[in-house]
């Protein structure tokens, strides 16, 4: 599956309008379908998550947590990933399963039936 990465500000701007979100303690998402047929990601952390060194690792977090599920997404989505605070004090490994519950809810992930 081919991912990109969402670096204009118009794309996140339009996500943060027009996408779908579902929001947790640990990570905010943003969905939206796009005509690439690709997955594109975009991460987002503010300053209020700490210092550059607590970001940085926030989203170290959020792209391993993400690469884990990718195999079972759907293509065509723009993703936008938004830290909190907790984020920083949580592994890939924990996040996982908060992503894939999000993406679920969203309806982004395919079906696991034949597995």
């Amino acid at each position: 599956m081919k991912m990109l990465s969402i670096t204009r500000n118009n794309d996140f701007l339009r996500l943060y309008r027009r996408g779908k979100s579902l929001a947790s303690p640990a990570v905010i998402c943003y969905l939206m379908p796009n005509k690439l047929g690709v997955i594109r990601l975009g991460l987002t952390t503010s300053k209020k998550i700490g210092g550059a060194v607590q970001r940085n690792r926030a989203r170290r977090v959020l792209r391993a947590a993400f690469r884990e599920i990718l195999p079972r997404f759907q293509s065509g989505y723009d993703i936008v990933l938004v830290a909190r605070t907790k984020t920083t004090f949580i592994k890939s490994t924990a996040l996982t399963p908060i992503l894939t519950a999000q993406f679920e809810k969203l309806g982004a992930l395919q079906s696991n039936e034949k597995e």
